[in-house]
């Protein structure tokens, strides 16, 4: 007898129907993950999208960063890097790999410090560091620069490279220090003290490059604001890269993003001020230029002029002028001088008339007494010595009745 055993049909999946259900399976599973792990293979695209493995000592993750949420990141990130990421899993179809979506991210630990940081700055900025109106100008043409950073560190040498290309003149006095660690944050503050006290730069540039918040801790010391704040020379903060933010950013009279940018700030460009002196001096000549025309134009008219040209007529008529001015001012005086002629003859008669010597002429005569004129015979006493006054004489007498 045979049996035939009536076998059912065997499903039979596609790679892509597998790989689909697989991934509806696990977005629904995982809309929302929070994983820690070391990073490791990090790459930042020219996209803007960042394409990471996150790894324990015993497994993997692909990880991915979206430009838009990349650009929002205010942590530094690098192999090596310990993180607490979150966000949801998704399966890539086309490697059938799968990988966490991050839509937030943070170095292992940066909560405590964080929390530092935002009491600190907040103490801070109550007590006025941050206030804008303490802030001082930088010098725009500094003769000397001090540096207070590690002298191992790129920082410093692009520091150096870039005002030296810039500004080759300016002389550059580094202090060195320690930038991360224990005792970082005093080191950095006694540098900025010894260059005031030194007192002969005219601008403190302080930094380092980039790193973890922990890395960067010494510029969120109180040691290092409060030195800041009290510093006379004028500071530029440098710490870590663009996205960094430390507290002596806030307390600095000028924030850099980078030490190189540090660098650019503090010093002038030799080649834009070549340049605009250049420019300069071409206006100069334009100036010069357009002046020696109109004055040429100018001489050319008074050439062309009938004052330039018939300088004798001219001459002859301004001599006509005076020779008229002349006559009248001798005019003027002659009246003048026969008017005060006349006034002062009649003077003279009136002066003559009252004169006391015109009436002796006509026999009269004065009697004086101790040089005073006797008007009356009362005022005369026997005896009395008295003087005769004649027109032309005086005669001494004695009353004798």
């Amino acid at each position: 007898m045979n049996i035939n055993l009536f076998e059912q049909e065997e499903k039979v999946y596609s790679i892509s129907e597998l790989t689909g259900q697989i991934k509806r399976l696990l977005e629904s599973k995982f809309p929302q993950i929070t994983v820690e792990g070391e990073i490791s293979n990090f790459k930042r695209q020219t996209s803007g999208h960042i394409y990471f493995t996150l790894k324990d000592e015993g497994a993997q993750l692909n990880a991915i960063i979206w430009r838009s949420t990349a650009a929002n990141l205010r942590t530094e990130l690098g192999d090596g890097t310990k993180v607490v990421a979150k966000g949801s899993l998704a399966l890539y179809e086309p490697s059938g790999r799968y990988q966490i979506i991050i839509t937030s991210i943070r170095p292992v630990g940066i909560g405590e410090l964080q929390i530092a940081y935002e009491k600190l700055k907040n103490k801070l900025a109550a007590d006025g560091l941050f206030d804008e109106d303490h802030k001082k100008e930088i010098p725009k043409f500094p003769k000397s620069i001090g540096v207070v950073t590690s002298v191992t560190g790129a920082a410093i040498r692009d520091i150096v490279s870039v005002i030296s290309r810039r500004y080759p003149i300016a002389e550059l006095i580094i202090y060195p220090v320690a930038v991360q660690g224990p005792g970082a944050g005093a080191e950095i503050a006694a540098g900025i003290e010894v260059f005031n006290d030194y007192n002969k730069v005219d601008v403190i540039i302080v930094g380092r490059g980039g790193g973890s918040l922990e890395d960067l801790w010494a510029f969120n010391e109180e040691v290092v604001a409060r030195a800041i704040y009290s510093s006379k020379v004028p500071i530029i903060s440098a710490v870590g890269h663009h996205v960094d933010y430390t507290i002596s950013d806030f307390v600095a009279d000028l924030r850099a993003p980078t030490p190189s940018v540090a660098g650019e700030l503090a010093v002038p460009d030799q080649g834009e001020i070549i340049e605009d002196m250049k420019s300069q001096i071409n206006s100069l000549y334009y100036y010069i230029d357009q002046k020696i025309t109109e004055n040429r134009k100018h001489v050319t008219g008074l050439l062309k002029s009938y004052a330039f040209n018939k300088p004798v007529e001219l001459l002859r008529r301004y001599q006509q002028k005076i020779d008229e001015n002349i006559n009248i001012i001798e005019t003027k005086i002659n009246h003048k001088l026969e008017l005060h002629t006349q006034e002062l003859y009649s003077l003279q008669k009136r002066l003559t008339s009252v004169n006391p010597k015109s009436i002796l002429k006509r026999g009269y005569c004065l009697i004086e007494k101790d040089k005073k004129i006797i008007t009356k015979s009362d005022d005369l006493f026997i005896n009395d010595d008295i003087s005769i006054i004649y027109y032309d004489s005086e005669k001494k007498a004695k009353i004798t009745e």
